[in-house]
């Protein structure tokens, strides 16, 4: 037992330390690429509703790209060629090449990857307003943006919270997925604890215990703000 403590220690000898960084850098990545797709999430719905032909055919492009190929091949390929294409782009035009780095390679690339569902989870909370709400804001002579803002936005929040929130419990367990590129988040850190102890049980335990902590967390957080912009709304079943 007094090794086992040892092992999972704070503060050096032990990994307990490394786990809990891996575990913040987790969470970090989680964070920046939840919030980032729900932005292209919501420009992606709204280009999908209200756009033209040609963005439509783009968007529609993108959401079966990524909901078709496996997550761990397009963070392969955009993590290694959007880097590439990046300082082409930048050579091109006479520019010096620039070193991503991977705190923001990662959030970019699960961004891009949480993106395309959030465009489909918002896309249907927004397709659940009653239609003659956004008509009535626009015979008021509301802009875009203060339809989106002030009626959309609000009107659609308790029918996407479920979805949104399933997408930030993916987002947190996705970050594992960097450990193939090279990134220290919490997966990266417990292999290589358990690689230099021979303790594949105890730490591989210890960061499922961890994954399962942020779950549960997340779990309430996420039902109390269910039950907070339902308020009023009337039950189903």
């Amino acid at each position: 037992m007094d090794e086992i403590l040892a092992l999972l220690a704070l503060e050096p000898p032990g990994w307990g330390g490394n786990l809990l960084r891996g575990l913040v850098s987790s969470l970090e990545i989680a964070f920046g690429a939840y919030f980032l797709g729900l932005v292209i999430g919501i420009g992606g719905a709204c280009g999908k509703l209200w756009g033209g032909e040609t963005t439509k055919a783009v968007l529609d492009l993108y959401t079966t790209i990524v909901r078709a190929v496996p997550e761990l091949v397009l963070i392969l390929i955009l993590y290694f060629a959007g880097t590439d294409l990046i300082n082409l782009i930048l050579d091109y035009f006479g520019r010096e090449p620039i070193d991503i780095s991977g705190l923001v390679a990662g959030i970019a690339v699960l961004g891009v990857v949480q993106g395309a569902y959030s465009t489909e989870v918002v896309r249907g909370a927004i397709q659940t307003i009653p239609a003659g709400q956004i008509e009535a804001a626009r015979a008021y002579g509301m802009s875009p943006w203060l339809r989106l803002r002030r009626i959309i936005l609000p009107a659609m929040l308790p029918f996407a919270i479920p979805g949104l929130g399933n997408l930030w419990l993916n987002a947190t367990k996705d970050t594992a997925i960097l450990a193939v590129v090279g990134f220290a988040e919490l997966t990266l850190e417990t292999r290589q604890a358990a690689g230099s102890t021979k303790r594949y049980f105890l730490f591989y335990i210890a960061a499922g215990l961890l994954y399962l902590m942020v779950t549960l967390v997340s779990t309430y957080v996420i039902g109390r703000i269910e039950a907070r912009v339902r308020r009023g709304l009337p039950r189903h079943g």
